[in-house]
């Protein structure tokens, strides 16, 4: 079986699980690449500028891959300045509902929205008044051509990968001036729900870009769908200093009991915040309790190395054997590579003027450089 590497998927169970396969479990499980900040795989030469697919197939298998050993992701933050809804934290986490929202405006829950937006217009005016001409068209191009991705930012201003890596280590400056500059000041509609974290990154990051509210028909239709859907509309940002744990007993045709507790959205550099924490108990055949098996979660993988360090497992002698491993090491080894500038201030890569960054952060030079 050779399942859709993107669509079409499985919409009679929306907005529950519409896929048949996880591409990038199965990719990272291949040794195909790992996990970057951004939540895409980074393969170790092609970096994220890759299609993943997937073949199932009823034979046994004599060998199979292995998982690399450390993460090309550079931990250069370049997607988390990018991203327009701030959907990247720079601590690692990921706020699904605000790309969700944005990104996808045009697919599923986006243009159910879009739908009940002409549903509910009184007459073309009032949908002019709420859809604008460039957005009608734009839906128009999706359906024509295939839906389009609002923003995927995140890809584009990726350096990892030894084919890509070479013109970011050979001018940051140009990298950022060219590609990522261009995105955080494009004058654009941001896609967002009202009062959510997406909301607010938006306006105080990027004040050119135009905010407009609207809908993500993130509406679960049955209690699993709404259990398991909680973690990724949660808005981290809007529970500061809240701690508070909720009991829930659902009655009627789906009986199940849940717990859900709630506290303030801070944890270790590059491990995923549990905002939410859950547990649902379904009653088995001997009128006993037992707490379901653990979701599966998208996680930044640890090598030996550390989290996302390619640079000392180049240095090492890791799977990144060109000539520019070397520099590559010197100068992306340390953490601190850009650590604590804020990502609006994206990134003063030499000379402490620009106050937004808090000060230099120059790259450092391997002695073949010198």
């Amino acid at each position: 079986m050779n399942p859709a590497m993107g669509f079409p998927m499985e919409m009679d169970q929306f907005p529950g699980k519409v896929w048949v396969v996880s591409h990038k479990p199965v990719a990272v499980a291949a040794g195909l690449g790992m996990m970057g900040i951004h939540r895409n795989v980074i393969h170790e030469k092609f970096g994220n500028f890759i299609l993943l697919g997937t073949i199932l197939v009823d034979v046994e298998v004599s060998e199979s891959s292995q998982p690399i050993t450390y993460n090309p992701c550079l931990e250069c933050k370049l997607c988390v300045a990018a991203c327009p809804v701030g959907a990247i934290s720079p601590e690692g986490a990921f706020n699904f509902s605000a790309c969700y929202t944005h990104n996808y405006r045009e697919f599923m829950g986006g243009f159910t929205d879009w739908v009940e937006q002409v549903a509910d217009s009184k007459n073309a005016r009032d949908y002019r008044r709420r859809v604008s001409d460039a957005e009608s068209a734009s839906m128009w191009q999706s359906l024509s051509y295939g839906a389009n991705y609002k923003s995927a930012y995140c890809l584009a201003v990726c350096p990892a990968g030894e084919d890509v890596i070479g013109p970011f280590l050979a001018d940051p400056k140009t990298h950022l001036k060219e590609i990522v500059r261009p995105l955080q000041e494009k004058e654009e509609t941001i896609y967002v729900t009202k009062n959510s974290d997406a909301e607010a990154s938006v306006a105080k990051r990027f004040p050119r870009k135009k905010i407009k509210h609207v809908g993500n028909s993130l509406r679960p239709n049955t209690i699993k769908v709404f259990l398991n859907g909680m973690p990724h509309v949660f808005q981290p940002g809007k529970s500061a200093g809240l701690n508070a744990t909720f009991h829930f007993t659902f009655t009627g045709h789906e009986q199940r009991q849940a717990t859900v507790v709630i506290r303030e959205a801070h944890s270790p550099a590059f491990i995923p915040p549990v905002g939410i924490q859950m547990a649902a108990w379904e009653r088995t055949g001997t009128g006993k309790h037992r707490p379901p098996l653990p979701q599966a979660r998208s996680r930044l993988v640890k090598g030996e190395d550390g989290p996302s360090d390619s640079a000392l497992a180049a240095a090492r002698g890791g799977r990144l054997r060109r000539r520019t491993a070397d520099r590559h090491a010197a100068r992306y080894a340390s953490r601190a590579l850009c650590s604590g500038v804020r990502p609006l201030a994206l990134y003063a890569l030499e000379g402490p003027e620009d106050a937004r960054g808090g000060g230099a952060c120059r790259p450092a030079r391997s002695a073949r450089d010198r």
